[in-house]
């Protein structure tokens, strides 16, 4: 009876793992089916071109502050009412937001709709936490490194998908689809995801508390603080990339394309990629991982300084792709370790807050960089940030070893 018992508890949690694992798939792949895109999209609702690089920065920006903000108070109530409510509640939100982007006729009514998403938004970290608190300790590194690989999936097919309907339909079918993909994810976590109930109810706190709690976690500090640095890296490049497609093939035409099947190699390297990390993390330590990662996709972003290109910028990507996705099932990994059962929620949506926080920063930055300076010296610059992080890192497990 015992064991039967423990073959239930099994697959239960299996089965919920790979439902979240094609449920983050299609939530990522609804977000990069458009999101890539939004400077294109401005331009084709007036914008003129002077101007593009700051209204992709503000656009790409406003979902990740107000994100960033509203993420510990649905963390809280995730771990009040039940994460799986919340995944089901950001699901909805956010189809519904994205067929309203598609019915936008002016930068100002996108402004509005991306600030909307901000709300909406919590759709990924509580699947990360539905499936913190579900797998065995064991499998831990390996079934977040899992999650890992339905986003990057999703990383894949979205520009792709959204590249090649953009191309064919224009922005706005792009939009539509997206909204069917996250609301068919939320079906499906409905009907077919279980959330391991807890014996004992966490007690009631604010944000505030929530905020004091983790001030005096000095480990989960330090992974936030990583977290938002690397997402400011990452975002920081998003409004300017497929601009910077177009400069390297030398033509606006097809540059959506182009960008959807470059943004898809990164995706590729992390389904390759995210699983080993997560392997490779379980047996040598998280902290490792993640001096190797960061050195690996600092280096990367430096020698894009050196291409001349879109074939060296795709190779580029990819390589970056591989060792970038590395970071993230090590700092899933490493909040689980730092937190216990009843804070795990509150946890994953600080863990959102620095995210968004950075993919807020990011695109700020590169909005005003990129109307300054080529984009070659943003990609050194972010290679350097990642390459002293990995230094810091390295420091502070050497010192506590």
């Amino acid at each position: 009876m015992c064991c039967l018992e423990k073959g239930e508890i099994l697959e239960r949690w299996q089965k919920s793992l790979w439902t979240l694992w094609a449920c983050v798939l299609l939530s990522a792949a609804s977000y990069t089916m458009v999101v890539p895109f939004l400077p294109l999209y401005l331009l084709d609702l007036g914008v003129n071109s002077a101007n593009i690089n700051l209204w992709s920065g503000v656009v790409f920006s406003v979902t990740f502050l107000i994100s960033s903000l509203m993420a510990p108070y649905w963390g809280a109530r995730a771990d009040r009412y039940g994460k799986r409510k919340m995944v089901i509640r950001a699901g909805i939100s956010l189809g519904v937001v994205y067929f309203l982007g598609g019915l936008v006729r002016t930068p100002e009514q996108l402004f509005l709709v991306r600030a909307l998403q901000g709300f909406a938004n919590g759709f990924v970290p509580a699947s990360l936490s539905i499936v913190a608190s579900s797998a065995p300790e064991n499998k831990m590194g390996w079934s977040l490194g899992i999650m890992q690989t339905g986003l990057a999936t999703g990383g894949i097919l979205g520009p792709l998908l959204g590249g090649v309907l953009a191309h064919l339909f224009g922005m706005r079918v792009s939009f539509a689809i997206a909204a069917a993909a996250i609301l068919l994810a939320t079906l499906a976590v409905w009907f077919f995801v279980e959330e391991k109930q807890s014996e004992t109810q966490p007690q009631a706190s604010t944000i505030r508390d929530d905020l004091k709690t983790a001030a005096g976690n000095t480990p989960l500090l330090g992974i936030l603080l990583l977290l938002m640095t690397v997402q400011v890296v990452v975002m920081i490049l998003q409004p300017l990339i497929t601009l910077h497609v177009a400069h390297l093939q030398g033509s606006l035409e097809g540059a959506v394309l182009s960008s959807g099947i470059i943004f898809s190699l990164t995706g590729v390297a992390g389904i390759l990629a995210a699983p080993s990390w997560g392997k490779f993390g379980q047996n040598v330590g998280f902290y490792k991982v993640l001096c190797i990662a960061l050195l690996g996709a600092g280096l990367m972003n430096s020698c894009q300084f050196l291409v001349s290109n879109i074939w060296q910028f795709s190779i580029l990507q990819f390589v970056f792709g591989l060792f970038i996705i590395g970071v993230y099932p090590s700092i899933n990994t490493l909040i689980v370790e730092h937190t216990d059962l009843h804070f795990r929620g509150r946890a994953f949506g600080l863990a959102t807050s620095a995210n968004q926080m950075g993919g807020m920063i990011g695109p700020l930055l590169g909005g005003i960089a990129g109307s300054w300076i080529s984009v070659k010296y943003i990609f050194v610059s972010t290679g350097i940030l990642l390459l002293v992080s990995s230094f810091l890192i390295w420091k502070k497990a050497r010192h506590e070893k």
